[in-house]
């Protein structure tokens, strides 16, 4: 055991100075989504995990794999909005 000075391992920093309420207000569902990017970020994100997914599928990590598919999925939702909205 070491002698001296003791550290506090669980000190945090403030996370910004906005209140809880008003960031969680930010992203509540009935709240304008930001701008999106484009499409095209969807979509190439959408293809990325899909790929990963299919990579960890085929190495046996089907806990990895469902992880990848959700992610894909996330995005493809993404891309089904963008169109429903134009």
């Amino acid at each position: 055991m070491q002698h001296g000075r003791k550290t506090n391992m669980n000190t945090r920093q403030p996370g910004g100075t906005a209140s809880f309420a008003a960031r969680s207000k930010r992203w509540s569902s009935n709240a304008p989504r930001p701008e999106q990017r484009g499409c095209h970020a969807a979509q190439r994100n959408y293809e990325r995990y899909l790929a990963l997914a299919q990579a960890e599928a085929l190495s046996g990590n089907t806990v990895g794999a469902e992880n990848y598919y959700q992610h894909a999925e996330h995005y493809f939702r993404l891309m089904s909005s963008d169109r429903g909205a134009i």
